[in-house]
């Protein structure tokens, strides 16, 4: 089993960051200097993923203009002088092989998973969220992508939370199969505490079977109209083995205005030429 496509769903609405993203996807909002969307086509390069799939909404191109050549910049940076920063712009056009796939209404998740099939094909792939950046080393998406080359068995990524967060996830039920891996039995989309089958989300990194083309298509739409991708994943655990493993590192929640704020800290701390200025700033927050 080798894993070299991803798909990227970028095309919500971003309801939950208005009004900032009432005109600009949730996808370019940044990460102190690099969008949400290049943060993760990134991680899915380093993870080893030679082709990317990004799924976006009608008229939603600045998504995928982000990784097209930009010549009057380029050519504005070269007259200055600019070297360094028209080599980034350059490699930011140059970093993956990017295709295009639209989800034309916002029928769930797994709807949006849908319109990749063609572009993935048969063979297995991963699947991206931005709204969910990870800080970890070696990235989430490599992470999973061992443990599904390994088992030859799709993957999702785990994270334990607290129980007045159960009701915002999709929790896992599963027993153990390793280190930090969990056999799934079942999942539950945002229950009630009191109700979750564990204290295991299920966060935005996943590595799957072509097969769960053909259960989405199949399956009936829920809440809303809407066709869920934990459906889907429910029904793929019934047919054959899937896995789910709690990752080593930190995720930020994009679409969470504190997990937006703390995304910025967290990676701003990384930044050599950034982290001395800002510790020395929350302290004085801090201390105020």
């Amino acid at each position: 089993m080798k894993v070299r496509k991803a798909v990227v769903v970028a095309a919500g609405l971003g309801t939950r960051m208005l009004p900032a993203t009432r005109v600009i996807p949730k996808e370019i909002l940044p990460v102190v200097d690099r969008p949400a969307i290049q943060v993760v086509v990134e991680e899915a390069i380093a993870a080893g993923i030679e082709e990317i799939v990004i799924v976006v909404a009608p008229g939603r191109s600045l998504v995928l203009d982000h990784f097209a050549p930009v010549p009057g910049l380029e050519r504005h940076l070269e007259e200055r002088g600019k070297r360094e920063l028209l080599a980034q712009v350059r490699a930011t056009a140059a970093m993956a092989r990017i295709t295009r796939a639209e989800q034309a209404e916002p029928f769930g998740l797994g709807h949006a998973v849908l319109q990749a099939r063609a572009a993935v094909g048969d063979e297995p792939f991963a699947v991206i969220l931005p709204d969910d950046i990870f800080d970890s080393d070696p990235p989430c998406l490599r992470q999973l992508i061992d443990v599904a080359e390994a088992r030859e068995a799709p993957v999702v990524a785990l994270m334990r939370v607290a129980p007045q967060d159960l009701s915002k996830y999709g929790i896992v039920e599963g027993s153990p199969a390793g280190p930090r891996l969990m056999r799934l039995n079942g999942m539950v989309e945002k229950p009630e505490p009191a109700k979750a089958p564990s204290d295991f989300a299920i966060v935005g990194r996943y590595v799957l079977t072509p097969e769960i083309f053909g259960l989405l298509a199949a399956g009936k739409p829920g809440a809303g109209g809407e066709i869920q991708l934990t459906d889907g994943l429910l029904e793929l655990c019934r047919r054959r083995p899937l896995y789910g493993y709690e990752f080593t590192g930190t995720r930020y929640d994009l679409g969470d205005r504190l997990g937006f704020v703390t995304a910025q800290i967290g990676f701003g701390l990384k930044r050599p030429e950034l982290a001395d200025r800002l510790r020395a700033y929350l302290k004085t927050v801090i201390s105020a």
